[in-house]
């Protein structure tokens, strides 16, 4: 979905307002670092040649920034959690492509396919200190209280990723269990960047919890797109193959849901995506493929004596998953996709999971009727809020 105007808008103005003071937050980094960090966040090439793309959509940045104006405030005094969640938005990003063994993101090599895995982690760590120095270093008085709702969040939204990272050698999820994880994962950050602007504005706590509230809904809502985008969205807009996440058996929404149907054709969905548990000799998709020596007994994970090879020692066609992530089962063919994607719809995920959208995105327009804001800022959250869940990449 291209944004309307006035989400166009509303998306570029904190674009305007934020990056000014990100790129001063980041010349405070080392100079690898820093390097590091501008070529993810989109602003360079590999190289430090400015570029004449701008990457990211700064969504975040905007719930932050539309929160101070929601409660009654000016934009900038909710431009430091502005950045401060830019920053930790970004230093998850670095991390998840490291443990993903992403080689690329918005179609460039991710930072740990350029540089090495600890650099990327270096920088992921970096952002995330800094996002703290950033709000503790303003003249706000509630900027305490701004770190502490962000510090909080970002623990949260850790442990959702750990989770999901657990999920990843389980054979069996429950829809509880995912939808816990989204919430976590996705929804802490989202509830703090739509509820740190009216923290640092000193908004009464109805007024935070209501906004936080509405961000945290956003995010499951935001996840549950994320992951019918993962199986049927089109990769011209993604830059992602058609049913990707099936083809990495990933224990998304749609694919957990799925399962749970509890019918023929969820029990074929889970042994096509993990293997038949009644036939002998089968082997568990979570670990095939991994040699056996490099299988460590109850986490699943292969272990490499050589470190992963950067693209400065080979070129970007021999690029490959890092031998030291987490060990991926063979992928699934083209034929194998297509029929899980249709046993996952046959089963009701693809449905389950939009209806979920739907709800946490009422939920979240209902937890700003509740609360008194600004008109325009709230009609604006709204805006952005519907933006998100109809998006196409």
């Amino acid at each position: 979905m291209t944004p309307t105007i006035a989400v166009a808008d509303v998306l570029q103005r904190a674009r305007d307002i934020t990056e000014p003071h990100l790129a001063q937050a980041l010349d405070r980094l080392p100079d690898s670092i820093r390097r590091a960090a501008s070529y993810h966040v989109g602003w360079t090439e590999a190289d430090g040649r400015p570029r004449n793309q701008r990457g990211g959509k700064f969504v975040r940045a905007a719930l932050a920034v539309l929160s101070a104006e929601a409660a009654w405030a000016e934009p900038d005094v909710g431009v430091p959690g502005a950045v401060a969640v830019e920053l930790v938005h970004n230093f998850s990003l670095l991390h998840d492509d490291l443990m993903d063994g992403d080689l690329e993101r918005r179609h460039r090599p991710t930072v740990w396919a350029l540089w090495g895995p600890s650099l990327a982690l270096l920088a992921g760590d970096a952002l995330s200190t800094l996002a703290t120095q950033v709000l503790l270093d303003s003249d706000n008085p509630a900027a305490p209280a701004a770190a502490s709702a962000l510090s909080k969040a970002t623990a949260e939204m850790i442990a959702g990723q750990a989770d999901d990272l657990a999920f990843e050698q389980e054979r069996s999820v429950s829809v509880e269990e995912c939808m816990a994880m989204s919430a976590a994962k996705t929804g802490a950050l989202l509830g703090c960047a739509a509820s740190i602007g009216a923290v640092l504005a000193g908004a009464p706590p109805a007024t935070v919890q209501a906004l936080e509230g509405f961000g945290r809904h956003l995010g499951v809502a935001f996840q549950a797109v994320d992951d019918l985008l993962g199986i049927w969205g089109d990769p011209a807009t993604t830059g992602k193959p058609a049913g990707n996440d099936l083809r990495q058996r990933k224990k998304s929404m749609p694919i957990v849901a799925a399962l749970a149907a509890g019918d023929d054709e969820s029990r074929e969905l889970d042994a096509l995506l993990f293997g038949d548990p009644h036939k002998d000799g089968t082997p568990d998709a979570l670990t095939a493929g991994a040699p056996a020596a490099d299988v460590v007994k109850g986490n699943g994970h292969a272990r490499a004596s050589s470190k992963a090879k950067t693209t400065s020692q080979i070129t970007r066609p021999q690029l490959a998953r890092p031998d030291w992530a987490p060990v991926s089962p063979r992928p699934l063919s083209t034929e194998e996709v297509a029929r899980a994607t249709s046993l996952v719809e046959c089963c009701g995920g693809r449905e389950w999971t939009a209806a979920r959208a739907k709800a946490h995105l009422d939920a979240a327009l209902g937890s700003l009727e509740r609360a008194r804001l600004s008109a325009l800022p709230r009609r604006a959250l709204a805006d952005l809020a519907v933006y998100v869940v109809e998006r196409e990449s």
